[in-house]
């Protein structure tokens, strides 16, 4: 079984673009692809958060652009890289990498889908799903909604469960990190949001 590369320092470019090209070729670790487009599949941990980001069309156009940008991901303990530079789609494959508990872990991912919906919510985002390569395996929907009130909301949706033995035997931790994501993930954008470059 492939494992996600750790290290007690920042890895650099070269590792993590080995790191990545390594997974380029590989498939998903995880039969329910797609799943994350309607009920969680069973045998999961499932999360499900939104917050409210402001509301109007300015407000939905910044958030929207800010999460095309990858600035959910908070810069003081994650980075990502992807295997190629202009506009995410599918296919595209990435590395998060993460510090959590004095390590750098590099975690392999690939977009599944994108969203761009107008009924019944304004809605735009994307999936992406692990490769071998990581601490888990799931999906995760990451999406800026519109609703008919003019609210509009941050919403992350995930479903995972561990895949290596460093998962399974710290899983509280694992979970503990994951919903510190989330929290720092809605501060990270409400931030982006509110001061527009």
């Amino acid at each position: 079984m492939q494992v996600p590369h750790w290290s007690f320092s920042a890895p650099t470019k070269t590792c993590v673009h080995a790191f990545l090209e390594k997974q380029i070729a590989e498939p998903f670790s995880y039969r329910e692809i797609e799943a994350t487009r309607g009920h969680p599949p069973r045998g999961y941990d499932y999360d499900d958060s939104e917050v409210q980001l402001g509301e109007g069309k300015a407000v939905y156009d910044r958030a929207v652009e800010a999460l095309f940008a990858w600035q959910m991901f908070p810069p003081a303990w994650t980075r990502i890289l992807t295997a190629e530079t202009g506009q995410i789609h599918p296919g595209l494959n990435l590395v998060v990498q993460a510090r959590a508990s004095g390590l750098w872990w590099l975690n392999a991912c690939r977009v599944v889908y994108l969203v761009d919906e107008q009924n019944p919510v304004r809605r735009r985002g994307f999936a992406y799903g692990t490769l071998p390569a990581h601490l888990e395996q799931g999906e995760e929907l990451f999406t800026i909604e519109q609703w008919a009130d003019g609210t509009v909301w941050y919403r992350v949706q995930a479903f995972s469960r561990p895949r290596c033995w460093a998962a399974r035997a710290g899983k509280p931790l694992v979970r503990h990190w994951q919903r510190k994501f989330v929290r720092d993930s809605q501060a990270t954008i409400l931030q982006a949001v509110r001061t527009p470059e």
